[in-house]
């Protein structure tokens, strides 16, 4: 009979232990970045949020072009997270630390791209926004770069670039007219504190549900 207690008391034990790994899961994933959100991304040396509007760059590629701009309220500052190709990043699955994204613009539905053209201001790596309806090229896909399991929406991440092997970054160049004021946003082969970004306001679809989060931080 004590055999048979002692036996029900380890399985008990056993279940408790199950269950708390999967309540301190499902803690973790609730605070990652999913796919299909919808947000703004903040570079937390620059204090500028990534931006894009139909403004094209006036030498270099000629795409349409990304800055940083300082404004909280912007809406033309908001990008959907996808995943590399269709189907790859499904709606409301947490993206992991090391999985290859495209961030479409939502209100132009272009994604956000670099290739080997020079910025117009520092001389870096020109980044844009390209494609049609969200469809681009190879050159639009980006790995998150964190140091967890998932893209914590309270952690400072980087976006390395697969094609060209650089990291999204701001340095502080501003433009003139027509945008002026706002920041020039270019690719850097160094990871350094200029390419770290963190997730702000927006839409966060939560994980393993159809459903939607709204969070105005």
């Amino acid at each position: 009979m004590r055999r048979g207690l002692g036996a029900v008391f380890w399985r008990l034990m056993l279940l408790l232990l199950f269950a708390g790994g999967s309540s301190r899961a499902s803690e973790a994933e609730a605070g990652a970045v999913t796919c299909g959100s919808v947000l703004k991304l903040l570079n937390t040396r620059h204090n500028v949020r990534l931006h894009s509007h139909e403004v094209k760059y006036g030498s270099g590629s000629g795409q349409q072009s990304v800055t940083g701009v300082e404004a909280s309220d912007d809406a033309n500052s908001y990008w959907r997270i996808r995943g590399k190709t269709e189907g790859s990043c499904q709606r409301g699955t947490p993206v992991k630390c090391g999985q290859a994204v495209r961030l479409t613009h939502v209100n132009t539905g272009k994604n956000l791209h670099t290739h080997h053209f020079s910025s117009p201001l520092s001389n870096n790596q020109e980044v844009s926004a390209f494609g049609d309806d969200g469809e681009g090229d190879d050159l639009d896909v980006w790995v998150v770069q964190c140091g967890g399991v998932y893209w914590e929406r309270d952690d400072a991440v980087r976006f390395k670039h697969i094609g060209t092997d650089v990291f999204l970054s701001v340095t502080g160049e501003q433009y003139g007219h027509p945008i002026r004021g706002q920041r020039e946003v270019h690719g850097m082969h160094s990871p350094n504190n200029h390419n770290y970004w963190k997730a702000m306001e927006g839409v966060f679809i939560k994980p393993s549900l159809d459903s939607t989060k709204h969070d105005e931080l």
